[in-house]
């Protein structure tokens, strides 16, 4: 049973496995101390925070976000540690709340591995505070327990990390919120920012829950308003892959891209398009005329900034998905506020004993009930009025897509032809979330890959447990990384993307099929450990060819006919026919690869190389993981929201497939 705690009160920890579950319906900085036997942090090092997300037995996540999740492992802790504190925190810079007293109630709890609540805090009675210590897991005696704390401090994290014991306190706090703001991508990499001429022209909502009928001076912001961490979208935030078991969290979609990782740049990703020029992008196209007096403005597709019209489409898909991620963070938080509300009431009624004389607690409790309803329902009627907008935009977008951000189901692909510039993103899927379906946004990645992909053939990977035979969940996966291949050799010019193949086993033969038909590979897939060897030696001995070509600044010098071209490694079923020398090869390729022009997709069940240890766990954070089967793992860069990934599958029986990889291969070996 959980235990639902107040300040002060303490619980005992039966497992020491845990995770802390944070919501606060609003971006939120999280981070951890560990203290000694007084309580003291002996230095920076034992601070986990988004910019040193992992200490030994601790993980934290790398964003600011609405919901965290928090690991700890008690048993792998320090003997000298006794305390680990869990800090909330405002983000500093990015438009958000200045205090917790004007923002949702921030709620904690400590569950086990298998999501079982062990103990919750609601931090309540906060005000001009920025910073606050939520709880502390202590030892004493030998056992470990979680106790309530909720010690805010106005000084925001400069003055609680001071009072952690730590005097460079000011410096980390400041490397905290640059490592917030400045942080590299996580799944889903934020756009750069719309200026006030780019945006689309969008009707505000009307505010979920306003100062008059709630009382609480939190309010809803509509979809071009502002709202916390609009103003970091100059980098999106830092943080993990993925989910605590090492999937992504979103895309980049992004999702993004919609999550539950790092580029291995270590630093921002620099949004320009490669071919275009640094000036001032040309305003976006004349809109349609205006709608009626009091109606929403009538969407039209490209109405966003861009040199050209893919460009505006790509800038239109990722307000949406923007303005879809707010909206619905605007919704949860209303009725997050009305619940809290509705509760904090009830108590009321029940601790007042004039409530148990006649009909007065009766009528006191419908009376908040009535409340409620009414919040929630207005949360929803502005809900609903977004979606309308959006829904509406979908469908003009939708159409007016190019092949390389279209589904495959767009007569657009019939009328394919080899491109003769890469684009600047490709489509991977769809995104959407629980409260907004049907509508589904594109998810969209940038090119050239600043990440490698991971399509997971694990068992978890389904969520509706409809596969129960694990072959079939494979070969579904397979058929995804060819979907994925054949796009992005479709969305390259014909000479500019290569592609290998290794499948030790040939157990995805038939899933490779079309592609091994048209004749779009580098070579026949490599079998067995010595195909494994040969195809991971060519791709080592390539990056550290360019690498020390590119350092000693005679980049303009490689070999004669070296191929110059994209290349893109497919491994299926890892790890087998690996060993340990291919493994340090796949992750040397994962790490330094995408810098210099090779991309990694891997298919693999994660529990397969469970032998490894901890040794690949780099290896799949830096992947940005993908499904073949609906998956709410990827979280957006601005709210953190679990958005669900819906792979870009060919649709059953259709052939258009196998027509644009013969034109592709058909351009190939016209260029050669």
């Amino acid at each position: 049973m959980t235990a639902e705690l107040v300040r002060g009160q303490n619980h005992p920890l039966s497992q020491a496995r845990l995770e802390i579950r944070v919501s606060a319906g609003t971006p939120i900085v999280a981070a951890a101390t560990l203290g000694d036997e007084d309580g003291r942090a002996h230095s920076v090092e034992w601070v986990a925070h988004p910019g040193a997300p992992t200490l030994p037995g601790l993980e934290v996540s790398r964003q600011a976000a609405a919901d965290h999740r928090l690991a700890v492992d008690l048993d792998a802790l320090s003997a000298e540690v006794h305390r680990v504190s869990v800090l909330l925190a405002l983000p500093v810079g990015v438009g958000g709340p200045v205090s917790f007293g004007s923002a949702a109630v921030p709620f904690v709890a400590v569950t086990g591995l298998d999501g079982t609540e062990v103990a919750s805090y609601t931090i309540t009675g906060l005000d001009a505070e920025s910073a606050v210590v939520a709880l502390e897991l202590y030892r004493r005696q030998g056992a470990w327990k979680v106790r309530a704390v909720g010690q805010g401090y106005a000084g925001g994290l400069a003055e609680l990390l001071t009072d952690q014991g730590l005097p460079q306190a000011p410096q980390l706090a400041t490397s905290i919120n640059s490592a917030v703001v400045d942080g590299v991508a996580r799944s889903l990499q934020a756009p750069p920012p719309r200026t006030p001429e780019g945006d689309r022209s969008r009707q505000t909502a009307t505010s979920a829950l306003g100062p008059d009928q709630s009382g609480s001076p939190y309010t809803t912001q509509g979809a071009t308003g502002p709202y916390p961490g609009a103003q970091g979208a100059t980098g999106p935030y830092s943080g993990a892959p993925g989910r605590p078991d090492g999937g992504a969290s979103p895309t980049d979609p992004a999702a993004a891209q919609p999550t539950p990782a790092a580029p291995s740049s270590g630093g921002p990703i620099d949004y320009s398009h490669p071919r275009r020029q640094n000036a001032a992008p040309p305003p976006p196209p004349p809109t349609a005329p205006p709608a009626e007096p009091g109606q929403p403005a009538r969407p039209v597709a490209g109405d966003a900034t861009g040199w050209s019209m893919d460009e505006r489409l790509y800038n239109q898909v990722w307000g949406m998905f923007e303005d879809l991620a707010r909206t619905t963070a605007a919704y949860r938080s209303a009725v997050d506020f009305a619940d809290t509300r509705l509760e904090k009431e009830l108590d009321q009624v029940l601790s007042d004993p004039r409530s148990r004389i006649g009909g007065q607690g009766d009528a006191a409790r419908e009376t908040a009930q009535a409340k409620h309803v009414q919040l929630v329902d207005q949360a929803r009627e502005a809900l609903e009025r977004d979606l309308v907008q959006l829904t509406a935009e979908a469908e003009v977008v939708e159409p007016a897509l190019p092949v390389a951000y279209a589904r495959w189901d767009n007569p657009a692909w019939h009328a394919y032809r080899v491109p003769m510039e890469m684009p600047m993103a490709f489509r991977l899927g769809d995104l959407q979330l629980p409260e907004s379906d049907p509508l589904r946004i594109p998810m969209l990645v940038r090119l050239p890959l600043e990440r490698g992909l991971w399509i997971d053939a694990g068992r978890t990977a389904a969520s509706d447990g409809s596969f129960a035979d694990s072959h079939e969940l494979r070969q579904l996966a397979m058929e995804s990384a060819v979907a994925h291949t054949a796009r992005l050799l479709a969305v390259h010019p014909a000479d500019e993307f290569t592609v290998h193949v290794i499948d030790p086993a040939g157990s995805g033969a038939q899933a490779l099929a079309p592609l091994v038909r048209a004749g779009v590979l580098a070579a026949p897939p490599a079998v067995g450990a010595a195909g494994v060897a040969d195809v991971l030696g060519r791709l080592t001995q390539r990056v550290d060819l360019v690498q020390m070509a590119v350092r000693g600044g005679a980049a303009d010098s490689l070999p004669p006919g070296f191929d110059t071209s994209q290349q893109l490694l497919v491994v299926n079923d890892f790890p087998h026919g690996f060993d340990d020398r291919a493994v340090n090869q796949l992750r040397y390729l994962a790490d330094e690869g995408p810098a210099v022009g090779v991309h990694l997709m891997m298919v693999a069940d994660r529990e397969e190389s469970s032998a490894y240890g901890p040794l690949l766990d780099p290896l799949w954070r830096s992947l940005l993981r993908l499904t073949p089967v609906p998956d709410d793992h990827l979280a957006d860069p601005w709210v953190g929201h679990a958005w669900t990934y819906e792979p870009s599958l060919v649709p059953h029986g259709s052939q258009v497939l196998e027509q644009v990889l013969a034109q592709v291969a058909a351009a190939r070996a016209k260029s050669r």
